[in-house]
């Protein structure tokens, strides 16, 4: 079974985020950039299923600038076969990277997409759902265990309730939950046999799509700053101010 695994190179998790002078978007010159980390565990979750036998071939899929193919050759370091980077520098919105991942699937006709159920830097959790649509694929969302079993995948998915169980027919798309698995470090020989990985490097227009935004930033702002708590003597000083100061109780 082929699988093509969706990564996304963002702001590493770890760095402070910042916003440009002119408030048009978020400062990333000279700023760490890393692998989404839900796209760290698609792609550990693909790697794992070939462990397993079920998967022969895993494609890492990227879409933005030229740097991207670092990201890409991460992903060959972790595990994956060979890598397509799409190449574009401008914004991309989730619409126009679920058409992009559409046309790359009609191409290299894989039995399953994996992605990371949201990137952290836009937050969207859209990308995903967008594919599972295009396609008219079944999807299973917020995955946290993945079995398969033939052509079937039943998946454990998080939700707000609990623990929801599904199963559905391949081909299908999944998108991955933190507690999915614990992503692997990539080792110094993994890392030189990733140099010497396929890596194919193509425009939207290669593929015949449309990446206009359909979305206008009007302005990018930083969160205003939190004021520093109090301590209170007692409980009956804690219930005054949330009466009289905070005013959330009556």
């Amino acid at each position: 079974m082929k699988v093509l695994v969706a990564v996304k190179r963002v702001v590493d998790a770890y760095v402070k985020i910042r916003v440009k002078s002119d408030e048009t978007g978020i400062e990333t010159a000279n700023v760490k950039m890393s692998m989404n980390p839900f796209c760290e565990i698609a792609i550990e979750e693909a790697v794992r299923l070939k462990e397993k036998g079920a998967v022969s071939e895993i494609i890492a899929v990227s879409v933005g600038p030229q740097q991207t193919q670092e990201t890409l050759r991460t992903a060959l370091a972790l595990g994956a076969d060979r890598a397509i980077q799409i190449v574009t520098d401008e914004a991309i919105e989730s619409l126009a990277v679920a058409k992009i991942l559409k046309a790359i699937v009609d191409k290299e006709t894989p039995e399953m997409v994996i992605l990371g159920k949201q990137a952290i830097d836009t937050d969207n959790n859209q990308t995903g759902q967008m594919l599972a649509a295009l396609l008219d694929w079944p999807q299973a969302t917020y995955a946290s265990e993945v079995t398969i079993n033939d052509s079937e995948l039943t998946v454990i998915r998080e939700i707000d309730g609990g623990l929801e169980t599904i199963s559905m027919s391949l081909p299908a798309i999944l998108t991955t939950d933190l507690r999915l698995n614990e992503p692997r470090f990539a080792s110094l020989p993994n890392i030189m046999k990733a140099k010497r990985k396929p890596l194919e490097s193509i425009t939207p227009e290669d593929l015949g799509v449309d990446i206009l935004p359909r979305v206008e930033v009007l302005k990018t702002t930083a969160p205003a700053d939190r004021e520093a708590g109090i301590i209170v003597e007692s409980v009956a000083e804690l219930v005054d101010k949330l009466k009289n100061e905070a005013k959330v109780i009556s």
